[in-house]
């Protein structure tokens, strides 16, 4: 779910991107989980099942992973994907209230599977997309083949991108969640990993969804808030470790709070116990300072054909000419805009 700040994000400061070409050169830290999730949930068949091969194993995620993955590195993105480690204590309450809805939606896709409502059928077999510990292990050993580097959070792998953009190591984190804006990420991108033509929910028009970037500290400035103060709205309105949130309280009203309180710590403080699952403070020190690594290298290697052939066409039935036409594009790219010493392209943004 994540912390939804998207009513609090004044549109100055959301940057929509036509051309993902403006971040050439750019060292894009993506979470890896909210991807996957993302290619399971849109790559998928009328009545909503998900892309499997004769064995009757899931292969959305990789085919969604292959393909986008080759169009960051045309445009010359230089890409790692985050991993999530094991997920935090203080999350429960969440992973449980998801674990539910998953469980529901599968119910509610038999049922509607079996009256012919294929619209309904496909909404809630997206709702009910698992991401497995295999699914996750062929993700990683695709993106070795593709010769892209993946990271092993400690925990949440939004904090492990944020962290990296704070330390210089990518210039942006992408997800769809705002909770890396909580965990200090200078810049989100959102919707890298699902821009283009999107149907809306039962309805027969498209939409066009574009990349869309958000920089902290223009974010803040135009608050006139600190990331601390932030954080405190976030809790107030509700996070993965307090879904709920504070009765009543909604955006306006957070930001109201945490102005009029001016410290973040003495409002939390402030606050009803009975409101949280665990002691605010507690969520507001993880937001500050969550589990992160150091122990990375970043380095992208020159793309193995007869690896990527063997774990999609002969593991996973994909069509042998589709993956050598786009493996030809992938070293393409990575020959042009990854091994070589290219310049990123002039762009309006700086830093």
């Amino acid at each position: 779910m994540g912390v939804n700040l998207k009513d609090l994000i004044p549109s100055e400061v959301k940057v929509e991107v036509d051309d993902l070409r403006v971040f050439r050169g750019r060292v894009i830290a993506i979470d890896a989980y909210n991807a996957l999730y993302q290619f399971l949930t849109a790559i998928r068949q009328p009545d909503g099942t998900p892309l499997m091969d004769s064995k009757g194993r899931v292969t959305s995620h990789l085919s969604g992973l292959f393909y986008r993955t080759i169009n960051f590195m045309e445009a010359g993105i230089k890409p790692v994907y985050v991993f999530d480690g094991r997920s935090p204590e203080i999350k429960f309450m969440e992973v449980e209230r998801r674990r539910k809805i998953k469980e529901e939606a599968v119910k509610k896709y038999e049922e509607a599977l079996s009256k012919g409502d294929l619209e309904s059928a496909k909404k809630y077999a997206q709702m009910a997309s698992k991401l497995s510990e295999d699914m996750v292990k062929q993700s990683k050993r695709l993106l070795e083949a593709m010769g892209v580097p993946w990271i092993q959070a400690p925990a949440e792998g939004e904090a492990q991108a944020a962290y990296m953009t704070v330390r210089g190591d990518a210039w942006a984190s992408a997800s769809q969640d705002y909770d890396s804006l909580l965990f200090g990420s200078q810049r989100l991108l959102r919707n890298l990993t699902i821009s283009g033509k999107r149907k809306l929910p039962g309805k027969e028009a498209y939409i066009d969804v574009k990349p869309e970037l958000i920089e902290l500290s223009k974010l803040l400035s135009k608050l006139g808030l600190t990331r601390e103060q932030l954080i405190a709205i976030g809790i107030l309105i509700g996070t993965d470790f307090n879904p709920e949130g504070v009765p009543g309280v909604g955006v306006k009203k957070a930001l109201q709070m945490v102005k009029a309180y001016g410290e973040p710590e003495k409002l939390l403080k402030s606050l009803p116990k009975s409101y949280f699952p665990i002691e605010p403070m507690e969520i507001y020190r993880f937001f500050l300072n969550p589990p992160h690594t150091d122990e990375y290298k970043l380095e992208w290697r020159e793309p193995r054909e007869e690896l990527i052939i063997r774990i999609l066409v002969d593991e996973h039935d994909f069509s042998h000419s589709r993956v050598k036409t786009a493996f030809e594009r992938l070293i393409k790219s990575y020959r042009e805009h990854i091994k070589g010493t290219q310049k990123g392209l002039e762009t309006w943004f700086s830093g």
